[in-house]
């Protein structure tokens, strides 16, 4: 009888050690630190901190952003991406074109001109489960951050002239 119980309570042990090792999702963090952690993102953090955008983006928001992924920068010319690199006011204009001053998770996107934190408006829509954004298609809904929602796309959206 003793073999038996104690058979069992390593038997409960061990699946509560595999149940904690099995909990991987880190908590939410900033919109900036969930950017940096997220290594198909390295592209927009790295431009985001260029532009003197962290600290805003680690801000008390709410904001949303559709997050370009490194294979959406990957379709943008490269002369366009020196371009935009080398002038801080267009880097500056183009990131903001990707982030809303509000959180809107994917099941609160109605089909509809919102404005951006840059000033232009974005056309987001809905269509089942799939959401767009300009002519970006959201990859990765509802991202939680602290400060709002990160929705990764797969284009890097240019903001009108």
């Amino acid at each position: 009888m003793n073999t038996r119980r104690l058979a069992l309570a390593t038997a409960a042990a061990a699946l509560a050690l595999l149940a904690t090792g099995c909990a991987t999702q880190l908590p939410p963090v900033s919109i900036a630190d969930t950017l940096a952690r997220d290594p198909q993102l390295s592209t927009l953090n790295s431009l985001v901190t260029k532009a003197g955008l962290t600290d805003t983006l680690k801000g008390t928001g709410p904001f949303t952003v559709f997050a370009p992924t490194n294979e959406a920068f990957k379709a943008v010319p490269q002369k366009t991406l020196d371009e935009v690199a080398a002038n801080p006011a267009l880097l500056k204009s183009v990131l903001t074109y990707h982030v809303l001053p509000a959180k809107v998770g994917s099941a609160d996107v109605k089909t509809s001109n919102v404005k951006t934190v840059q000033g232009a408006n974005v056309a987001v829509s809905k269509a089942g489960e799939f959401v767009t954004v300009e002519d970006a298609m959201v990859q990765t809904a509802d991202i939680a951050a602290t400060n709002g929602v990160i929705h990764t796309i797969d284009r890097v959206m240019m903001p009108p002239k």
